[in-house]
């Protein structure tokens, strides 16, 4: 029997996750080397004191700036609110930062959860979407649980799980619930990663780097053998 194209992305899945977290820890041992050599963090240092000015004197529309690039970031897979991160920290601190970007990636969430719910019921249906998206719509059909879809929060790319939901008609409640609690680990990593490129803690951020990386591919390992099992 020849294989469906749907089943031949599961080993593309986990190939291309493979390899995101493989750059992931690549970057984060780079940062680590490339901090640790003083010119370059005198650099850094530099910038940060240039910035804080300008975020500093614009408080409430610096907050509303970084909620909606964080919110951007989770919408647009190539779009990227790490860069973000060190001046944000270094002005309003670590606490402040985390609330911040934490509700970036939420509303990010609800945004794709609602244009996921605009592609129902239209006669071309997901045509044109991602083979990705297409193979998590067929395997996830009709046993859509609040279990099921923590795991599609914490393993795939964060605009994925919101278009999916959104299409299959999940229950917001349902989703916006996993999606808070997936993205709170990994909003505390992302601030933990630079707070450690601010001050320096190559440590921090070695570690932060294996921690995202070795949860991302567990949930996924995970998210498989539970799309597996016989309905």
């Amino acid at each position: 029997m020849t294989e469906s194209p749907s089943h031949a992305v599961a080993p593309k899945t986990r190939i291309q996750s493979w390899g995101r977290a493989a750059v992931v820890v690549l970057i984060c041992t780079s940062l680590a080397l490339l901090l640790s050599v003083d010119p370059v963090y005198a650099g850094l240092q530099r910038l940060l004191l240039a910035a804080e000015p300008l975020l500093a004197g614009h408080p409430y529309l610096g907050a509303v700036a970084f909620v909606g690039l964080a919110a951007l970031s989770a919408i647009l897979a190539f779009f990227s609110s790490a860069l973000l991160l060190p001046p944000a920290i270094y002005t309003w601190g670590t606490s402040v930062t985390l609330v911040l970007l934490w509700l970036g990636w939420l509303l990010g969430g609800i945004c794709t959860f609602a244009l996921g719910s605009s592609l129902r019921g239209r006669p071309w249906g997901a045509s044109g979407t991602s083979s990705q998206f297409d193979f998590y719509r067929q395997r996830t059909q009709g046993k859509v649980t609040f279990a099921l879809v923590l795991l599609l929060c914490l393993a795939l790319p964060s605009e994925i799980p919101g278009y999916l939901c959104g299409y299959l008609s999940v229950r917001f409640r349902t989703y916006f619930a996993a999606l808070a609690l997936a993205e709170l680990p990994y909003a505390a990593g992302a601030v933990l990663l630079g707070d450690g490129v601010v001050h320096r803690h190559i440590g921090w951020l070695v570690a932060c780097g294996v921690i995202g990386a070795a949860l991302s591919l567990y949930s996924l390992r995970v998210l498989h053998a539970r799309l597996d099992q016989p309905s």
